[in-house]
């Protein structure tokens, strides 16, 4: 870690209540640094402001209010990034119709503070980059003379977990000169364990790819489930006998749901950078976009053919477990796969407000579909039909013979 104190840093942060500037937000303010949080949603700047998470974060109250106390504050106006040495953009890239990224909506944030920038400040991005962005926004700086020093550090960390993962993981830290690099990882190393350097185009690269390994790696599971299942065989027991005892495939992943605002969009960055050329990417958005419609077929062979006339019971909503975040949650579709199919479709999700209650859902459906693994529904005994792709419900016993061979 670097002695120069971050005291007489001033930070400022471009989107700063979302789910990757409010906790660094907090992790630098802690540290000691004049932190600024910049976002447009009012509302969520009140709600940090008066010491509240406006998403789901472990500690996250109590480390708010701790950064609060250090002299951590919200704003929704430009301007307080005029006096930061410091600005941290964590604008994201999403994709359009035709899975390219769209680029617009950070190019457009970097030009309305293109002026803000105070003379020699230290310039961040922080979210995932399309390749090549880095060297987009460098080429443009030098052209235009502006006088900032330009960085990539990306975020690593799990959602709901971030303020644990940023002080336990390694940054990645990526620039083009020396002397912003150092800057940068000054920066970081006041609240990372260690510091990994890279050039900014192998640093989008690795935040893209490790990403789309996770997905491949999903995708690998649902792919098998779908050949198990329709073959008549139980998928959870092969996979119990893949892993027993076998360290080769300790780290197999089970089947289930993948989704969310990074695995998906940054899978099809990358292909679209290597000019969909990426079919293992393709490949894994066939099979795990494509798991929701079997979900539903399972339901309907569960109610003998038809869900006509039947209500169905979605338990969980969100992208992943013990979180209430919704977007891009595949749950959604497995709801409108059900009601193109006749069901008439209700659901229930703890993190949710305006979630049917769980009484309600189990007593008034004819079939349940576990669509998010949510803790809460691990201790349930349902009575009725269920298809549950992640196993919460279905453990199936291996029959496990001893061996002659003496040990």
């Amino acid at each position: 870690m670097s002695g120069a104190s971050l005291t007489q840093r001033k930070i400022a942060i471009i989107g700063g209540c979302g789910h990757v500037g409010l906790p660094l937000g907090i992790k630098f303010a802690i540290a000691g640094a004049q932190t600024t949080l910049i976002d447009i949603d009012k509302a969520a700047v009140a709600r940090v402001n008066s010491g509240n998470f406006p998403f789901l974060e472990v500690d996250g109250d109590s480390q708010l209010r701790q950064a609060l106390k250090c002299g951590l504050r919200a704003t929704d106006q430009p301007q307080a990034a005029q006096t930061a040495d410091t600005v941290l953009i964590v604008t994201g890239t999403p994709i359009d119709q035709h899975l390219d990224p769209v680029l617009s909506d950070l190019l457009q944030v970097f030009e309305e503070y293109e002026a803000i920038f105070s003379p020699g400040a230290l310039v961040v991005m922080r979210s995932t980059l399309f390749p090549g962005t880095m060297g987009h926004l460098h080429q443009r700086v030098q052209h235009q003379g502006i006088d900032i020093r330009l960085a990539f550090c990306p975020e690593r960390v799990s959602q709901g977990q971030a303020l644990d993962e940023i002080g336990s993981l390694p940054q990645v830290v990526s620039a083009f000169e020396d002397e912003a690099f150092e800057s940068a990882r000054e920066l970081f190393a006041h609240i990372a364990p260690s510091i990994i350097r890279l050039s900014p185009l192998e640093a989008e690269l690795c935040k893209l790819m490790a990403n789309s390994w996770r997905y491949l790696e999903f995708a690998i599971a649902n792919q098998f489930y779908i050949i198990a299942e329709e073959s008549g065989v139980d998928f959870l027991k092969v996979y119990e006998a893949i892993r027993y005892d076998y360290p080769r495939a300790a780290g197999y992943k089970a089947p289930g749901l993948a989704a969310g605002p990074c695995l998906f969009k940054d899978t099809m960055q990358l292909s679209s950078y290597f000019d969909h050329r990426f079919y293992l990417g393709h490949s894994a958005m066939l099979v795990n976009e494509g798991l929701a419609n079997v979900m539903a077929e399972k339901a309907a062979h569960k109610l003998g053919g038809s869900l006509w006339g039947h209500t169905v019971g979605l338990l969980g909503m969100t992208f992943k477990a013990n979180s209430d975040d919704v977007r891009d949650s595949l749950s959604f579709k497995v709801e409108k796969a059900l009601s193109f199919r006749g069901a008439t479709v209700i659901w229930h999700d703890p993190y949710l407000p305006d979630s049917a209650s769980l009484s309600e859902v189990l007593t008034n459906s004819d079939l349940l579909v576990l669509c998010t693994p949510h803790r809460e529904y691990h201790e349930l005994e349902p009575d009725r039909p269920i298809v549950d792709v992640w196993g919460v419900f279905n453990k199936p016993e291996l029959e496990i013979l001893p061996g002659t061979r003496p040990l």
